[in-house]
């Protein structure tokens, strides 16, 4: 675990350098301050952030020479005491163009200030869309102009969206900072226009200089497009600071919170409970007094449905309700005295009927709910399937994808199959959702997936009338595994933003008061109700 964590601090540190030295010293001697100096200029001193889509972009488009952090930087942080959403492009890697992922991950920043009702800051300095890919980036739904179509969005349900222009705005992106309610340009070199000098050459054979076509003074002396300018970087930011710390308060979702205590365990625990291998039972208890504060956890149905531990808890000071994998190996009483021994990690009829109770408790109670994944799947075979599995994991399902309560979900080991949709994955909305370094995610385990996709393509070259020797179906199966295994890591899920980011188990407690702080910030109305729900 240790080794994990150091190989995540150096992956972070790396990230930090967004398109490397020789780039920042370039932006440096235009006097433009780094994506995170800007950020870091804005935040509050002392006080928590969190990097959302951290490790967008890792190791894609290699061809075209990589998109480290996609680009950009997202946080979730105070700027005078008011929690908000930054983004910041990152002018070092490709000018700050965007591609299929920065949209993905701006697309994202959006989403968790509109579900929070949170303002929303852009520093902006872009090219505009990475036009070799812009068939990836432009028309869909989900590209570029749901970026737009977001910023109309967010106005008309009231949350403030503060605009930056520092650098490069070019076409489409010049609605982005348009769009907002606030939009400051700085001067030298800030500009921003639908078309650049040399478009407008060729379209209409005017010669036209950048500062003249959408510069500060132009903008904020003539066309009135943006509302003030100022000299730096600076003062730019000190502005937009000014502007946030002016803001009215608005009704919050009521969520109980008390003073904070510390775990009974220390969060160096973590790495003695928590077994790097992943076929190895632990105890969910243990890992849970490293998460919650001493004393409060309150297990719901204890001697039930024992391979999910359900409970009510305080996480730095903050009333949740926690559904969590039980690793260890545990005993089932069946009816007429009958015991049956249950799988840690796997889900079965009782502990999925469990969990849907006590979601739909959470719901009623106004608490939120924190999944701790760590998950084979569901029981399989004769006995589960004629005990009625399918309808008992429909109705957690069902409970867990209409709550109305705020979801934050962490994977800490395994996430396969349907034991991913069951526990809060990505395409169950969760505000946040988070991997440790001992993640995986995959729809099976490698060793599993490895063996049926041999199966598969030994069946196809015998189709083709190929018969393979020991060693080469070895060998095969090696490679499959080797492809396999690289999609399991949590890097590649954060990649792809299929988590937020991959974090150390001492930031959870972290990233999960931030995550409620947020959520408060926008009163639930809407009534919890499941629908037609499985019996």
């Amino acid at each position: 675990m240790n080794e994990l964590i150091v190989e995540l601090e150096l992956k972070r540190a790396e990230l930090r350098l967004g398109g490397g030295e020789d780039k920042i010293k370039k932006l440096k001697a235009k006097g433009k301050l780094t994506a995170w100096e800007r950020v870091e200029y804005l935040l509050d001193d002392h006080r928590t952030y969190i990097e959302i889509a951290q490790f967008a972009g890792d190791k894609m488009y290699p061809e075209e020479g990589g998109c480290p952090n996609a680009g950009v930087v997202c946080v979730l942080g105070y700027v005078k005491d008011e929690l908000c959403v930054i983004v910041s492009n990152d002018a070092t890697v490709k000018a700050g163009a965007w591609f299929p992922i920065s949209c993905k991950k701006n697309l994202r920043a959006q989403e968790i200030a509109m579900e929070n009702k949170i303002p929303i800051i852009y520093l902006v300095d872009s090219a505009g869309v990475f036009l070799p890919m812009q068939d990836q980036i432009f028309p869909d739904k989900e590209h570029f102009g749901r970026i737009f179509r977001n910023n109309a969005k967010m106005s008309s349900m009231g949350i403030p969206q503060i605009a930056a222009i520092m650098g490069s705005c070019v076409a489409g992106g010049a609605y982005l900072p348009i769009m907002s309610d606030y939009a400051f340009i700085v001067e030298g070199t800030g500009s921003v226009f639908l078309a650049g000098p040399y478009l407008v050459k060729s379209a209409i054979g005017e010669t036209v200089d950048a500062e003249t076509l959408g510069g500060a003074s132009t903008h904020s002396v003539i066309s009135g497009v943006t509302d003030n300018k100022f000299p730096d970087e600076a003062s730019c930011l000190d502005a937009i600071k000014g502007v946030m710390d002016k803001l009215g308060a608005h009704p919050k979702a009521g969520f109980n919170r008390k003073e904070s205590k510390e775990p009974l365990r220390k969060s160096t625990e973590i790495a003695e409970i928590l077994p790097l291998d992943r076929t190895k039972p632990y105890s969910m208890h243990k890992l849970l007094e490293a998460l919650v504060d001493e004393g409060t956890f309150e297990e719901y149905k204890q001697d039930y449905g024992k391979t999910i531990v359900c409970g009510l808890a305080r996480i730095d000071g903050w009333a949740v309700g926690i559904v969590a994998n039980q690793r260890e190996i545990v005993k089932a009483k069946k009816p007429a005295g009958a015991v049956e021994m249950q799988m840690g990690g796997v889900i079965y009829s009782d502990s999925a009927d469990k969990a849907a109770r006590f979601i739909m408790n959470c719901n009623q109670q106004l608490i939120p709910l924190v999944f701790l994944q760590d998950v084979t799947g569901f029981m399989v075979g004769s006995r589960s399937e004629q005990g009625g599995i399918i309808k008992d994991g429909a109705k957690m399902v069902n409970a867990m994808a209409n709550s109305v309560v705020p979801k934050f979900t962490f994977i800490i080991g395994n996430s396969y199959g349907a034991g991913n949709y069951a526990m809060c994955g990505k395409a169950y909305d969760p505000r946040l959702i988070y991997a440790w370094p001992t993640a995986q995610m995959a729809v099976m385990s490698g060793a599993a997936a490895g063996n049926t996709l041999l199966q598969i393509q030994e069946s196809a070259l015998k189709a083709k009338g190929i018969e393979i020797s020991e060693e080469e179906k070895n060998t095969l199966l090696d490679d499959i595994k080797k492809r396999y295994l690289e999609q399991l890591s949590p890097y590649y899920a954060a990649a792809r933003i299929w988590v937020d980011g991959v974090i150390r188990p001492d930031e959870t407690r972290k990233v999960i008061s931030l995550g409620i702080e947020a959520a408060n910030h926008n009163p639930i109305t809407e009534r919890y109700n499941v629908g037609v729900i499985q019996t």
